[in-house]
């Protein structure tokens, strides 16, 4: 089963792509931008909770949450901003934490400083 998913709760997309896709009970976000009632916050730190809630947001939304993340890439444009993304990043886990990969890279869509995607899987009954 491969259905398309939306969410009220994240940023309307800025291309041709979905909020998120899921296949079987796995559900594969795109990356998110820090876009927070329409516009990008200001550092790193409030940048990362935005990407982070807008992922909440889609999983919430569509039968999981962030506790059911299995795997994070974080796109990260200076790496002197890494600890204090890593921090704002550890406190949605309550439990343990997803496998990850950050990718430092050039530049991202609007200048945002990070753009986050995850693959998370469904609650169980979903």
């Amino acid at each position: 089963m491969l259905k398309r998913l939306t969410s009220k709760k994240a940023p309307k997309a800025i291309g041709a792509y979905s909020a998120a896709t899921q296949v079987n009970n796995l559900i594969y976000t795109s990356g998110q931008l820090p876009i927070k009632e329409g516009v990008i916050p200001q550092g790193i730190i409030e940048q990362t909770k935005a990407s982070m809630d807008n992922i909440q947001g889609i999983l919430t939304d569509n039968g999981s949450s962030v506790d059911y993340i299995v795997k994070t890439t974080a796109y990260i444009t200076d790496f002197a901003d890494f600890a204090d993304f890593d921090k704002t990043y550890q406190a949605y886990f309550k439990e343990g934490f997803p496998s990850r990969t950050a990718v430092l890279v050039s530049k991202l869509p609007k200048d945002a400083l990070i753009e986050i995607e995850v693959i998370a899987k469904m609650k169980e009954g979903n």
